[in-house]
Formats: structure tokens, C-alpha cells, sequence
């Protein structure tokens, strides 16, 4: 592939990361790509089980790369606050937002929340705003959030943000990916205005070839339907390899500008990273102030250092 690639980060020796669902996919592949270039990543998990053994396969494939395993739901409020409380005080220089569900049969998280909404974005907010603060002690940090370009699916419904009044599995995959964005802007808009080092930027990995696509009609059991994704992954998706690009171009990259979004660049599905398309609507002041204002209020999390 020409273009920019992953040998192209830059040394990243002395700084630490986290990413959100490393355990597989375009998690796994950003968070071996940051240890190898240098970078202390920690790898946070909801599964015990499947991080270790992603742990283990990093440490093979980069022998002395620095590297751990954290415990992390993001469906479950609780274990989110005490990741952040384990933390402590620890220099944190990169969040990757990568884990997430998609088009999932409908259910609630630990905390009553839609799921999609609750693990893509819910999590994710509250995540980082208990980091901010070690995110904001730190020169030049950024936050990647990874959305998709489906969220040209749908806008969010602020009146119904857990799809309480009906639900479509693809219509609250697109809410959730557009309130990734609109996280993105508004973190992006207040970190501005506050004056702070902070970079806040989206990527999405056009169509890769992960787990994420099969988890909802393996759920239903629909063995046919099961079998139909893989195919088609196999013939149209990218490899994992690729579809970590854009994210680790938004997190290493010079040049990166707040609220930017990457994606590959020939019709936001293949190619080297680039600034992608994006839907209006994803960039509305409005809507994100209401959004964040609703966040905070679901999660009990509000960002010390950064007003609206």
C-alpha cells in the first residue's frame, strides 16, 4: 500500500497508552504497532481470558515491548470508574476509544443504557473524562475515538437516546458512531477553548475484516447469516493490518488537527489514511453541547478542567 503506513510512527519511547479493546482486530494490531514503536500500552480488556492471551501474542510478535493487561467493561459504569481509579496518577499520553459493539440484538448495559449507546459512547465518555486529567498533565496528548462511516445511518435522537421508543439494530449503530463524533467535536470545541494540550480526533477503518462484524447473528444463532458475513469479509474486507491504519495515523501523525477524521482513502474503504467525509450533522454545535450535557448526566462523570 503506498502512502503513509506503520512504519512511519514516529518513536514513541517514553510515552503510554491505552487502548480499548485490544484484545482482537484493529485493537490488537494499534496497540502492537504503538509498542513496537516504542510506547508502554496497556491493553484494556473486558475479557481476562482473551486480553492475556492478546498480551502474550504481542510479546511474542514484539519480544521486549512494553505492554500490559488492564480489566475494563466498558458496558458496566463500575469497572470503568475503577480502571480510572487504578490509574492513579500515571502519565497517560494516548487514549484510544477503540472497542465497541455493532448491530447488536437489543439489550442493556450493567447500567440500564442501550447497549451500543452505552458500550460505543457512554463508556467511552466516561473513560475519558476520569483520564483527563492525566491526559491534560501531559505535553502534546491526544484522544482517538474510533467511529465508523456508518454513522451516516442516522443522527442521534436526543429525545431518545436509548431507543427506548423502537429499536433497529443498524439505525442505533449509526446513533451510537454519530455520538462518537459528536464527542470528538465537542471534546475538541472545549479543549480549544480551555487552551489545553489535548488533541481530540476520530478515525474509522472503512470495512476491515474483524469479529465485530459476526458478534450479532452469532448472539441469534443465525448460523447462515454467520456464515454469509465471513464470506463476505474474506472477498471485501480489508485485513485488521490495514484497518488499524487510520487510527494509528490519528494518534501518531504530525499534522493532526483537533476534531479531524480519518479513514482510508478511496472511498473511505481502502487505500492510506487520509481525511475522510464526514455528515454534517457531526459537527453540529448544538447537538453536541446537548449530547455531552446528556452523557453527563447518564454517566455521573463531568470533566474537571474543561467548561462549556
Amino acid at each position: 500500500m503506498s502512502g503513509w503506513n506503520a512504519s512511519d510512527i514516529p518513536d514513541l519511547s517514553g510515552r503510554t497508552a491505552v487502548v480499548t479493546g485490544a484484545n482482537s482486530g484493529i485493537g490488537y494490531v494499534t496497540a502492537r504497532e504503538l509498542a513496537r514503536a516504542g510506547a508502554h500500552v496497556v491493553l484494556a480488556c473486558r475479557s481476562a481470558e482473551r486480553g492475556t492471551a492478546a498480551l502474550d501474542r504481542l510479546h511474542t510478535e514484539v519480544p521486549g515491548g512494553a505492554a500490559e493487561f488492564g480489566a475494563l467493561d466498558l458496558g458496566d459504569l463500575d469497572s470503568v470508574r475503577k480502571f480510572a481509579a487504578g490509574w492513579g496518577d500515571r502519565p497517560l499520553d494516548l487514549l484510544v476509544n477503540n472497542a465497541g459493539v455493532m448491530a447488536l440484538p437489543y439489550g442493556r448495559t450493567a447500567d440500564g443504557f442501550e447497549t451500543q449507546f452505552g458500550v460505543n459512547h457512554l463508556g467511552h465518555f466516561a473513560l475519558t473524562g476520569l483520564l483527563l486529567p492525566n491526559l491534560l498533565a501531559r505535553p502534546a496528548a491526544r484522544v482517538v475515538s474510533v467511529s465508523s462511516g456508518l454513522h451516516v445511518l442516522a443522527n442521534i435522537d436526543i429525545a431518545d437516546l436509548n431507543s427506548e421508543r423502537g429499536y433497529r439494530r443498524w439505525v442505533a449503530y449509526g446513533r451510537s458512531k454519530t455520538a462518537n463524533l459528536l464527542f470528538v467535536h465537542e471534546l475538541a470545541r472545549r479543549v480549544t477553548a480551555a487552551g489545553a494540550d489535548l488533541v481530540a480526533v476520530a478515525a474509522h477503518p472503512g470495512y476491515a475484516s474483524t469479529s465485530l462484524q459476526t458478534r450479532g447473528v452469532r448472539m441469534e444463532g443465525r448460523k447462515g447469516a454467520e456464515r454469509i458475513v465471513e464470506v463476505g469479509n474474506r472477498i471485501f474486507a480489508r485485513p485488521a493490518e490495514d484497518g488499524a491504519l487510520p487510527t494509528l495515523h490519528a494518534a501518531t501523525a504530525p499534522g493532526v488537527r483537533p476534531d479531524d477524521f480519518y479513514g482510508p482513502r478511496v472511498l473511505m474503504w481502502r487505500g492510506a489514511p487520509a481525511r475522510s467525509w464526514r455528515a454534517s450533522w457531526t459537527r453540529n454545535d448544538v447537538a453536541g453541547e446537548r449530547l455531552w450535557a446528556a452523557s453527563e448526566q447518564l454517566t455521573g462523570v463531568a470533566y474537571s478542567g474543561l467548561t462549556g
